[in-house]
C-alpha cells in the first residue's frame, strides 16, 4: 500500500474520541440545542421490527419546548403525530383512528427525540457514552440510565457544526427506528396552532391501554 492509499484508508477508519476529546463533543451539541427554543427539519424515518422491515416515510418536523411536537408525514400522506405537552396524539389515515396516550406514558419510539426540547445533559441522561469519529461526523453511542426505559440504546451521528442529523434507537424489543434529518432550521417563529390536535372528521379517538 502506498503512501497516498494508506492516507485514504487511515481517513475511512473510525477512530474512537479521548475522554477529553468526547467531552467537547457532547457539550457544543448540548449548547447547540439548549439554545434552542424552536427547531424544524425536514425528516426520513425508517423501521425494523417483528422480523420485517417498514417502508422508509417521509415528512416535516416541529418541535418547541417543553414538549410540543408536530410531525407530519408527506408519505405515507396524511399519518400525524402531535404532543402538544400533555397528550400525545397519532393519526392514521387508513384506519381513521387516533391513539391518544398521556405524554408521560407513552411508548412511542419518538421519545428519545424528547431530549430536544427540555435541557439536554448526555451524562445526566445516559451512561456508557462511546464516541469515534465517522469522517468529518462524530458518532456517539449511549444507553439510557433508566431501567424501565423502552429503548435499549441511542446511537447519533453529529456533523462538524453539531448537527444532529441522523439518529438510530434500538428498542427493547429488538426493534431499529431510524432518522434522518435535513434543513434543520432553529429559533424560527412556530405558530401555536400546529401543536394543537384536532381530529379529522369522523376519526375514532382510542384511549391508549395503560
Amino acid at each position: 500500500m502506498d503512501y497516498y492509499c494508506a492516507r485514504a484508508w487511515l481517513a475511512c477508519v473510525p477512530l474512537a474520541l479521548a475522554g477529553a476529546e468526547l467531552t467537547a463533543v457532547l457539550q457544543s451539541v448540548e449548547k447547540r440545542y439548549n439554545r434552542a427554543q424552536t427547531l424544524q427539519a425536514d425528516f426520513e424515518q425508517s423501521y425494523r421490527g417483528q422480523g420485517r422491515a417498514w417502508k422508509p416515510e417521509r415528512g416535516r418536523l416541529w418541535l418547541r419546548k417543553p414538549g410540543k411536537m408536530r410531525w407530519e408525514y408527506s408519505s405515507p400522506a396524511g399519518k400525524l403525530f402531535v404532543s402538544d405537552g400533555r397528550y400525545a396524539y397519532l393519526y392514521t389515515p387508513d384506519s381513521n383512528q387516533v391513539e391518544r396516550t398521556p405524554i408521560k406514558e407513552t411508548e412511542d419510539l419518538r421519545a428519545p427525540l424528547a431530549f430536544l426540547l427540555g435541557r439536554l445533559d448526555f451524562r445526566r441522561d445516559f451512561k456508557r457514552l462511546i464516541g469515534r469519529s465517522e469522517g468529518p461526523d462524530y458518532c456517539i453511542q449511549a444507553e439510557p440510565k433508566s431501567d424501565r426505559s423502552v429503548y435499549s440504546q441511542v446511537e447519533l451521528w453529529v456533523t462538524p457544526e453539531f448537527q444532529i442529523r441522523r439518529l438510530r434507537i434500538s428498542g427493547q424489543d429488538r426493534s431499529l427506528m431510524e432518522f434522518r434529518f435535513d434543513n434543520e432550521r432553529l429559533n424560527q417563529p412556530l405558530d401555536e396552532k400546529l401543536f394543537e390536535f384536532r381530529p379529522p372528521p369522523g376519526a375514532v379517538v382510542v384511549e391508549s391501554a395503560q
